[in-house]
């Protein structure tokens, strides 16, 4: 019976994804063409022709240095270029807005893969994501971070924290803001769980890989590294996207 109810699983299976493929057919979120059986939110040529930065791969790299201006980082990588003018960005608009969180992490996984082939991020010990407000976290369903972070966590085999580090003001959304109004929009907006810290560097945790979904100004970032940063924290940093 047990074996029969296996083999009939078998066949169902495949059998409801074609029909929901024939109903509901799903498209690539970046070029909109309707995707494979095995294909999942991308296509397999717009994932081939994804704008890598391979910054994981170069040091000192442009995401490294805009960060080292505004705080002490250890490493920075993003994934893929950001352009406003590029179709690709509508990964982001997916993950942030349109409620894609798988697709969060399986971009998160793949940026975590990366890392995890480059020296320069092997002695990252913990993933953190930067938080959002509990008010805008319960508007938008989740925290696209945290997404992003769950992936890179899964493929780089580190916990994720997410206990760490709060938001502890509500901020505009930073993205009309100019470079000056993002940092002013963000100072003072993050703060460190004195206790959580505590428990973290005494089970020998020190070097946490914090991780955002775009780095533009770096402002977020910097914000969130002056609390860590603080609490005695060495930090490496990576996001999805970059923009150059």
């Amino acid at each position: 019976m047990c074996g029969f109810d296996h083999n009939l699983k078998t066949k169902l299976i495949p059998a409801a994804k074609g029909l929901r493929e024939l109903f509901f057919p799903r498209r690539c979120v970046v070029c909109g063409k309707f995707l494979g059986m095995d294909e999942r939110d991308l296509c397999g040529a717009c994932l081939e022709e994804l704008p890598l930065t391979y910054q994981w791969d170069i040091v000192q790299n442009a995401a490294f240095e805009r960060l080292a201006r505004r705080f002490d980082v250890e490493d920075a990588a993003a994934l893929f270029f950001f352009g406003a003018e590029s179709d690709y960005r509508k990964i982001l608009y997916g993950i942030k807005y349109g409620g894609r969180k798988r697709l969060g992490r399986q971009m998160g996984a793949l940026l975590g893969t990366c890392l995890a082939k480059s020296r320069a991020f092997s002695g990252c010990q913990a993933v953190v994501p930067v938080p959002l407000h509990p008010l805008r976290r319960w508007k938008r369903g989740y925290n696209q971070a945290e997404e992003i972070a769950k992936g890179i966590a899964q493929a780089m085999g580190l916990p994720l924290e997410t206990h760490l580090l709060r938001r502890s003001r509500y901020t505009k959304t930073q993205t009309k803001l100019s470079g000056a109004a993002k940092t002013r929009n963000v100072q003072g907006a993050f703060r460190t769980d004195p206790r959580r810290a505590a428990a973290l560097h005494a089970d020998g945790i020190h070097h946490l890989l914090l991780v955002d979904d775009v780095l533009t100004t770096g402002s977020t970032l910097a914000a969130c590294a002056t609390s860590l940063l603080a609490s005695s924290f060495r930090l490496s940093c990576t996001t999805l996207a970059f923009v150059a």
